[in-house]
């Protein structure tokens, strides 16, 4: 059996930037562990498996709207993942050419929406604003959170939790800069030896961003962005993730309420790096926008 797969390079405008995921459409049901040895094989931080819902027919990947839609990281299904969905519209959107401009999609945290706006995409997803940590999950985690910041010398400000995905955010203090995020060196085995995985599955650092340390984009203007992060999640096999739309979920509500903005500009400072905003709607809901890009398409044979 072969089946079409895809890698695309998500919120990302160009190839080789932003957070790889492979897409799969699915033209027959496969098993759970056929799914995991796919995603083990790609090792990339997620694979997406795309279904049409209601649709059948030579045209169905055209004309389909509504989609169930999985995400598996190397070791690991997961219940939410931004930049696998934001990769599965794109490749429905520009490479099935589905002709709708809303797609539906079923998943493990309900329905989502993906809305083809120009060159980008909106996610509707779940807000998770985080909450602070009570006494006791402070005294646990500590030591978690000295392991995530390594052996740099920033400072936690706040340090939350989104109970929901069990991501920690830890907020550095005002005085660090994006290059203090940027040397962080978080110990990734420290950390899976100091937490077993059952409240926190992944440790978001994030500090505000300043316009005087953005670089000039290609017209010689500085671009602030609001918010600058790291995302951590060596429980799910995946010790740096390039760029994370579900941390945003955190992120957004968060940052929006301390900023006293409903729109945000966010960078995530991995290598790769890439370009996320978020708009916080007050239903619940945040809106995550970006781009992605199509690197290689083949297929791949069972």
């Amino acid at each position: 059996m072969q089946l079409q797969i895809f890698t695309v390079d998500a919120f990302a405008k160009k190839p080789f930037s932003g957070n790889q995921a492979a897409v799969v459409p699915l033209t027959q049901t496969l098993d759970d562990a056929t799914m995991q040895k796919i995603a083990s094989e790609m090792n990339l931080s997620e694979t997406s498996f795309l279904s049409p819902l209601n649709a059948d027919g030579p045209d169905e990947w055209k004309t389909c709207g509504n989609f169930s839609l999985r995400w598996f990281t190397p070791v690991t299904e997961i219940v939410l993942c931004g930049h696998a969905t934001l990769a599965a519209a794109h490749v429905l959107f520009q490479n099935l050419g589905n002709t709708n401009n809303t797609l539906e999609f079923q998943t493990l945290s309900g329905t989502l929406v993906a809305r083809k706006e120009g060159d980008l995409i909106l996610l509707d997803f779940p807000e998770n604003e985080p909450v602070s940590l009570t006494s006791e999950e402070e005294q646990e985690l500590s030591p978690l959170v000295e392991a995530a910041l390594g052996e740099a010398k920033a400072e936690a400000r706040t340090v939350a939790i989104s109970h929901a995905l069990k991501y920690l955010m830890v907020q550095l203090d005002d005085s660090c800069t994006r290059h203090d995020l940027e040397f962080l060196r978080p110990d990734a085995r420290a950390m899976e030896r100091l937490h077993d995985g059952s409240k926190v599955k992944a440790v978001i650092v994030c500090v505000k961003g300043r316009l005087e340390e953005e670089e000039e984009d290609k017209e010689g203007e500085r671009k602030e962005r609001d918010v600058l992060s790291r995302f951590f999640a060596p429980w799910y096999g995946v010790d740096e993730d390039p760029v994370t739309g579900s941390a945003h979920t955190v992120l957004g509500p968060f940052w929006s309420r301390r900023l006293g903005k409903k729109e945000l500009s966010c960078h995530q400072c991995s290598p790769r790096g890439g370009e996320v905003t978020v708009k916080t709607r007050g239903d619940g809901r945040v809106d995550i926008i970006g781009q992605a890009v199509t690197v290689i398409s083949g297929h791949i044979t069972l």
